[in-house]
């Protein structure tokens, strides 16, 4: 399995829980790599087996050498695309358009070029044994995140898109596409957007009155990596607490 954005928040704990459910699992890093080889090496000290290998998903060539080096742990099955960034909280009107091509091309961009080269690893069309893709969205998506971060919320929107029509274009090539719509999870992105407690103060507006931990969001993840959703593609699972 590839995880991208995998030594933090979501992506740590599906790394982690991959392993305990008998994957390989390279752990993509942009910066922190001492994160990211702490999960890796708390996979192998459990008899997992894992790598980090650094790489920024905007690029292409490290896109590309990011799944070499996956291949080096086994044939890739999987691919978690989990990396994405946002920016400080703004209104649409006080943004500036550096801003727009810096998280749109990290979260668009960067999904589209791994979910390619999954697919060209992956797809009977090209030789592969078939796997799984599953994306990881936002409610965002579906908010829109008004005063805060709209752009962020637009390259979401961009995601499920992307699930939608790649899953359709796929699924005669033994590849499920899926994606998770996390809610207010707590995780470092926050920080990000110059508020680090930002889900203690928007919890209150979540029907289960709580924000989710990054472990729920796996579970659900690895869920659609299963064969136990064998007959789901192109599908989402909202993991925000009823919101």
């Amino acid at each position: 399995m590839v995880v991208t954005g995998g030594g933090r928040g979501i992506g740590a704990a599906t790394s982690r829980l991959a392993a305990q459910r008998g994957y390989a699992v390279c752990v993509n890093y942009l910066r922190n790599r001492d994160a990211a080889e702490g999960v890796a090496r708390d996979i192998e000290s459990s008899g997992g087996r894992a790598k980090a290998v650094p790489g920024d998903i905007a690029k292409e060539a490290d896109v590309v050498r990011l799944f070499d080096e996956a291949a080096k742990l086994g044939t890739v099955r999987a691919l978690v695309n989990n990396a994405g960034i946002l920016e400080r909280q703004a209104r649409l009107d006080e943004m500036e358009a550096a801003r727009f091509e810096r998280v749109f091309t990290t979260n668009i961009t960067g999904a589209f070029l791994c979910a390619r080269e999954a697919v060209r690893r992956m797809s009977t069309r090209h030789g592969g044994a078939g796997g799984a893709i599953v994306n990881v969205s936002s409610m965002a998506s579906r908010l829109g995140s008004p005063g805060e971060y709209v752009d962020y919320a637009a390259s979401k929107g961009a995601i499920d898109s992307l699930t939608i029509g790649l899953a359709r274009e796929v699924a005669a090539e033994g590849i499920r596409v899926n994606a998770v719509r996390p809610g207010v999870i707590y995780t470092e992105i926050h920080a990000s957007g110059g508020e680090p407690g930002r889900v203690d103060r928007v919890k209150s507006g979540v029907p289960m009155q709580r924000g989710g931990q990054p472990d729920e969001v796996a579970r659900a993840i690895l869920w659609l990596c299963s064969d136990e959703s064998s007959y789901s593609t192109g599908t989402f699972i909202d993991v925000s607490g009823g919101r």
